[in-house]
């Protein structure tokens, strides 16, 4: 039997977008926006996708990974104030191998005429899972993808 292991790791990340609150809060809200910036790299094929943005609402985004691994994101939302904060717990998956648990907390602030957006993830990497700061970078490319989408 593999030995069971819980190891924690937390990370802030800042950025601000030349965009009111209200088209980045959005860009999180609705679907079809999220749909274009929130994906895998270049190598991902999408499998699934779901959103039901709502306290309580569930997430999932599933691909395969160009190597074959399909990734898995389950997400519940538990706190939604509109342009101004985003809190919800996600799952991620492995080839079904359940690899983390996290809470992340988005929180959106007038910068000028844009938004400074303060990203923070609290994570537990589960039975030897070795991130080696992967979720961070992830995340940074996500955030870049976001800001993108914002430029469009």
């Amino acid at each position: 039997m593999t030995e069971r292991t819980a190891t924690h790791g937390t990370f802030t990340l800042e950025r601000v977008y030349d965009a009111a609150p209200a088209p980045v809060f959005k860009a999180w809200a609705d679907p079809a926006i999220k749909a274009r910036w929130f994906v895998g790299p270049s190598d991902w094929q999408l499998l699934e996708r779901s959103i039901d943005f709502r306290i309580g609402g569930k997430e999932r985004l599933s691909g395969r990974k160009g190597s074959g691994i399909v990734s898995t994101f389950d997400a519940v939302y538990h706190d939604i104030v509109p342009e101004q904060r985003l809190i919800y717990c996600y799952d991620m998956r492995l080839d079904q191998v359940h690899i983390s648990a996290s809470l992340a907390t988005i929180v959106l602030t007038p910068a000028g005429a844009g938004t400074r957006l303060t990203f923070t993830e609290q994570a537990v990497f589960l039975d030897g899972y070795d991130d080696s700061g992967s979720r961070e970078r992830g995340t940074r490319i996500l955030l870049e993808q976001l800001g993108r989408e914002l430029e469009a």
